[in-house]
């Protein structure tokens, strides 16, 4: 079974992954509270079905996990259970509650790492004097969880790019991960900020990371705050209708936002960990999705987006007719990111369903969304890469999530270059990043040159036509 390592780099990067822990137990069955707001399993599938083969993805334990059976936090803590992460920050408050919270008992503190006073929100502070500080630190704790893996098959990387932990140190740790396990694929999630938050510097902290995520990783699955927000507010504005306003967090917008992503996630994996009849793993996405080097970037939806924060433990039972569950997941409105990837030329395009979809839905829809979609000339036949599988997320009887590798990325490459200039061209804030040693004015040109590239690749790929060429005639 395929095994993933989640690195959770600056505080966005680990709030992602205080969510992420509890619904990957309640993936598996496990209850993760004393007094849980909704009792009952789903019946489709029993916990231990899809237990002992899938549980090894995200974790592991010295006393072997085969032959257990697991259904509370009390059983992890007996069989000496850890999860499958590496906890990075330059300050203590976020991974404190990996130390001392609720799940305590999974958290290998070895592979916690934490320092103060954190990076001032600079990038070059995270990049140059922590990377360079902690660099064999982290390649330790890096080594150690690979180690304790069968079948490494990649790294999630959780951070954000507005801040200077997440986008420097971040950033920097694609580069340890490239050197030093060349063969395992590096999956980032990344958080783009809106463009109102607190950080004066997030501009230049974003160019100066994109740089990296650019050259050094595999697939970038980029989601930005302004998205998950407005889809946010969507479902609190339409709860009462739906009558799912419970398991929305009241007063907690941030653990709404994060557990979209974290859902994304576990559906994004879901081929490599559970059965199904057309499984897909990461690698194959990967090599469907990325044409070019430099084009990495993924949209990403899913529907429905109605899924539980960590509150709770299972969601109500839901299902969507399978045409609108599609309809709903090329919509814009489920987009995380402001991007539309059906405005543009398609240069990639995924499905994964899990539950109950069957391949003829799948057959139907893609038919219909190929109509409509105007594909790069060099895709077979309008190619989709599909995937089917049997396990759908809790309290789901089915769910789709879409990847879309589009021109219109463009538009996010745009959008940053411009808060970027809007800073640089008054040299605002510069010398802050002049101060740290290893960083030159030259990183701000390159970063914002190599930025344009990508815009570049992607905008010149917009309306491409496809060339006739003539046979050769025999004279």
């Amino acid at each position: 079974m395929s095994e993933f390592i989640t690195i959770q780099v600056g505080q966005c990067g680990n709030q992602i992954g205080d969510a992420f822990w509890p619904l990957v137990l309640q993936e598996h069955g496990i209850d993760t509270q004393r007094e849980s707001t909704f009792k009952s399993q789903p019946q489709h599938i029993q916990p231990n079905e899809r237990l002992l083969d899938a549980f090894h993805s995200f974790f592991s334990s010295s006393d072997g996990i085969s032959g257990h059976s697991f259904k509370t936090l009390a059983d992890l803590e007996k069989a000496k259970v850890t999860a499958r992460a590496v906890c990075i920050d330059m300050e203590d408050s976020v991974v404190a509650r990996f130390r001392t919270g609720q799940f305590r008992h999974l958290f290998d503190d070895t592979c916690l790492l934490t320092n103060y006073p954190g990076s001032g929100n600079n990038w070059a502070e995270g990049f140059h004097t922590h990377g360079r500080e902690y660099n064999e630190k982290i390649l330790n704790l890096l080594q150690r969880s690979a180690e304790r893996c069968d079948q490494l098959h990649g790294f999630l990387c959780l951070f954000s790019l507005g801040g200077g932990t997440g986008s420097g140190l971040g950033s920097a740790i694609l580069s340890i991960l490239e050197d030093n396990f060349p063969l395992v694929e590096r999956f980032v999630t990344c958080v783009y900020p809106a463009g109102n938050e607190d950080v004066v510097t997030s501009p230049y902290n974003v160019v100066l990371a994109t740089r990296e995520l650019t050259h050094h990783a595999s697939c970038v699955f980029p989601v930005d705050n302004k998205a998950l927000l407005d889809i946010c507010s969507r479902l609190k504005s339409s709860g009462n209708k739906h009558g799912v306003a419970g398991y929305i967090a009241a007063c907690k917008p941030f653990q709404d936002m994060n557990s979209i992503v974290v859902n994304m996630l576990l559906h994004l994996t879901s081929g490599s960990r559970f059965p199904g009849s057309m499984n897909v793993d990461m690698n194959e996405i990967y090599n469907n999705m990325v044409p070019f080097p430099c084009l990495r970037y993924i949209s990403s939806s899913v529907s429905p987006l109605l899924f539980p924060t960590s509150g709770s433990n299972t969601a109500p039972g839901m299902s969507l007719k399978p045409d609108d569950l599609f309809t709903s997941a090329w919509s814009r409105g489920n987009q995380l990111l402001k991007v539309d990837p059906l405005g543009g030329t398609v240069l990639g395009a995924t499905l994964l369903a899990r539950g109950s979809v069957f391949v003829s839905d799948m057959r139907r829809n893609i038919d219909r969304f190929q109509k409509k979609t105007q594909f790069i000339p060099w895709s077979c036949s309008d190619a989709m890469k599909t995937g089917l599988c049997s396990v759908p997320p809790p309290g789901l009887t089915s769910s789709v999530l879409s990847l879309i590798n589009t021109s219109n990325m463009s538009s996010l490459f745009k959008d940053v270059a411009q808060k970027f200039n809007k800073l640089y061209q008054r040299k605002a804030h510069v010398h802050h990043y002049l101060q740290v040693p290893g960083f030159d004015e030259e990183d701000f040109t390159n970063s914002l040159e190599s930025l344009h590239e990508v815009e570049e690749g992607y905008a010149q790929l917009t309306n491409l036509k496809a060339q006739t060429i003539p046979r050769l005639q025999v004279l």
